[in-house]
């Protein structure tokens, strides 16, 4: 009898190990689907704008955002296209995105779709603008999958928790022939402890994350027709190292210059913003052109990053706008920061969001 009792523990253990690895998949944000948007610490939630303000994102305080910036990867990419169908994923270093020969009107849907069946909810959708912005979100793949955990965490789930939170921006852009640029940003943050006993905590942005940016793109494209023996072998192609932004300065002026032309400048620049949270209004192709909102930093020390980061009028500071502006002369393109009435800037506002631009870009 104790021997049928050990093989049958030693069944069950085998069976429940099985069930873990089938359900440890890299990516797995279900739960956020599940009744309400995912539980998360009071100051990951988005405080509600003004009216005025109902706008794509966040605005980002330049300055929060710097605190939590960490080196990036130095290893840099020119674009190398790949097709497929109708579909082509191209990439410039770290950063991706597909070009597809529909319009945007043809891919809003799938492509909301596409979010809605990976296990998020939306705090942003702007069909006009192109954009969609997921809530905060855990993925819950990361969770140690032990006998325990499969067997427990099915009916504590809350029990358990990775300490951190994803939220994702898409953005398509309207191409030339009536094809469509997509791009994935991906912004993260992490619970840390504050002190050595562990009993207190608190969130900080965590570095951007290329790979599943590119893993997200790469299902997108599964979705939009391309098989997964296609996708995967697309995504992993290898390219060659791109020139990094650098720092300067133009006529007095704080810049950030990049030794590409018009068209790579833009998309990264685009893509620099959404990932660093960045409320962008409105843009203008053809002027080169980004039109964003940015919160001044206080001095006031109670106030945590996710506050800082979200709120828009809490401490009676009214968001400004400015233009984020690419030229290109050759094949160097300079981005330079100008006021609401297009003057140029050199204000202590202007020198942070330059540095936040370029700590991305490197």
């Amino acid at each position: 009898m104790n021997a049928i009792n050990r093989l049958g523990l030693l069944g069950l253990a085998m069976a429940l190990s099985a069930c873990s690895v089938l359900e440890n998949d890299k990516i797995d944000y279900k739960s956020a689907t599940k009744g309400p948007t995912l539980e998360v610490p009071p100051d990951l939630r988005q405080i509600t704008t003004d009216a005025r303000y109902v706008v794509p994102g966040t605005t980002v305080s330049a300055a929060a955002f710097e605190a939590g910036q960490t080196q990036r990867a130095n290893s840099r990419t020119n674009a190398a296209p790949q097709t497929i169908g109708d579909v082509r994923i191209e990439r410039d270093g770290n950063q991706r995105w597909l070009v597809v020969n529909r319009t945007p009107e043809q891919l809003w849907e799938p492509v909301r779709d596409f979010w809605l069946e990976n296990g998020f909810v939306f705090t942003t959708e702007e069909p006009k603008l192109g954009l969609l912005e997921t809530d905060w979100a855990e993925n819950r793949a990361k969770l140690p999958q032990d006998i325990i955990r499969s067997t427990l965490g099915k009916v504590f789930d809350s029990l358990y928790s990775t300490g951190e939170r994803d939220k994702f921006r898409t953005r398509l852009e309207r191409g030339p022939n009536g094809s469509t640029e997509i791009f994935i940003s991906h912004r993260g943050m992490a619970e840390v402890y504050t002190n050595q006993q562990k009993d207190s905590t608190v969130w900080q942005p965590r570095p951007v994350d290329p790979e599943l940016e590119t893993e997200f793109l790469r299902r997108l494209m599964v979705k939009l027709g391309v098989s997964e023996e296609q996708s995967r072998a697309i995504a992993n192609a290898p390219v060659q190292v791109a020139p990094a932004a650098r720092l300067a300065t133009v006529a007095g002026a704080p810049a950030v210059q990049l030794d590409e032309p018009f068209d790579r400048a833009w998309r990264r620049v685009g893509l620099t913003l959404d990932r660093t949270g960045f409320t962008v209004e409105d843009r203008d192709r053809s002027q080169g052109v980004y039109f964003v909102r940015y919160v001044p930093p206080t001095d006031k020390k109670d106030k945590g990053f996710f506050s800082k980061l979200f709120s828009s009028s809490s401490d009676g500071v009214a968001p400004l706008k400015y233009r984020i502006v690419v030229r290109t002369q050759g094949n160097v393109s300079t981005v330079s920061v100008l006021n609401a009435a297009g003057a140029p800037e050199s204000s202590e506002n202007a020198q942070r969001i330059v540095r936040v631009l370029v700590d991305d870009l490197k």
